[in-house]
């Protein structure tokens, strides 16, 4: 399946149906009353988050999405028949933009979560609702009310627990692919991964989701490479896992490099907790490993860990790191949700 996770799409409610102008006309009923009756409320555009998805590449075959109109009203008191609505499914993770791709509409993180984009028009009132006692025969109806038109931006953020983050070449994938059952393309040249990954990951029993995400290059968050466009990826995870390529020449600029890049990405991006792993130690020698290690540390202002995804040495160590990381974020957000229902105030009469 192709991956796509930015679409334009296009939508219109329904119109409501006019009101109907009509008088009874029954036999031995010389002076039937109005009985025109309401037009039907034109149909709702909702998006839901639904299951099974992780792409919006439907959305590049069918932008545009328009709801039913309500049918007018007929004789005999008789309302219209209500439009349909249409619903937009979306996978988990997709945020909804306005047509400037920077207002945040609706953000869908769950499972059936739903918002309506484009609310339907009303219909119109039959003649029936314009009698009065001076008026004994009116001869108006209203129209339905017109439907909302407008462009909005689907946008699709991963929601994975790890983030990787890397180098083009640094191993990402080769991890990915020997702790999980993700099965991503893995070869020996840059930007092998072209799109995001996503991976289950268990260790000690407990499993958590790992995006593997392309390559980050110099200058990427402005636009360079493939970086910008899947940095948004990894915005919702609660730890990054940095890989730093061990057979590189310069491991400390290549570090830095990443560092840069997420810092002027903006957001909350940079100060998301990190775990720094020296990769591909199995291709050097004890020595190597112990500078190259003690380099990064100095760099980093922490520990920095050794692992090779390929003989798997210290791929467990790194795991329960990360899961340690993702435990201490879920407990800080129960804390902070557990804070916000306390400090509301209770009701008094």
């Amino acid at each position: 399946m192709k991956f796509l996770d930015l679409a334009k799409v296009y939508i219109r409610s329904g119109s409501g149906g006019n009101g109907c102008i009509s008088f009874r006309r029954e036999k031995y009923i010389e002076y039937g009353g109005p009985d025109g009756g309401d037009g039907g409320r034109g149909g709702d555009v909702v998006v839901e988050a639904v299951e099974g998805l992780n792409t919006l590449i439907d959305f590049r075959y069918q932008q545009h999405f328009f709801a039913q109109n309500g049918r007018p009203g007929e004789g005999g008191q008789r309302t219209g028949k209500s439009g349909d609505d249409i619903i937009l499914r979306v996978p988990v993770g997709t945020e909804i933009l306005d047509e400037d791709e920077e207002t945040v509409i609706a953000d869908l993180t769950e499972v059936g979560q739903r918002v309506v984009l484009a609310k339907g028009g009303n219909g119109g009132f039959g003649n029936l609702h314009f009698k009065s006692a001076t008026n004994q025969a009116p001869r108006r109806a209203n129209p339905g009310q017109p439907g909302i038109e407008r462009t909005i931006w689907l946008r699709l953020k991963l929601i994975a627990d790890v983030g990787l983050l890397g180098l083009p070449n640094a191993g990402k994938s080769t991890f990915l692919a020997a702790t999980s059952n993700a099965r991503p393309k893995i070869a020996d040249y840059p930007f092998t991964t072209l799109v995001p990954n996503l991976g289950v990951v268990g260790v000690d029993g407990v499993e958590f989701v790992v995006a593997d995400i392309p390559g980050l290059i110099e200058g990427a968050h402005e636009g360079r490479g493939l970086g910008d466009q899947f940095l948004g990826h990894v915005e919702r995870c609660a730890v990054l896992l940095h890989l730093v390529d061990g057979t590189s020449q310069d491991v400390v600029a290549d570090y830095r490099t990443i560092i840069h890049e997420l810092e002027a990405y903006g957001g909350a991006l940079a100060a998301k907790p990190r775990v720094t792993v020296l990769n591909k130690v199995d291709a050097l020698l004890p020595e190597e490993v112990e500078e190259k290690r003690r380099a990064l540390e100095e760099a980093s202002g922490g520990p920095v860990m050794e692992m090779s995804g390929v003989s798997k040495a210290g791929v467990t160590e790194v795991l329960r790191a990360l899961r340690a990381r993702i435990d201490t974020d879920r407990l800080r957000h129960k804390a902070e949700a557990a804070g916000d229902d306390a400090g509301e105030a209770p009701w008094q009469p």
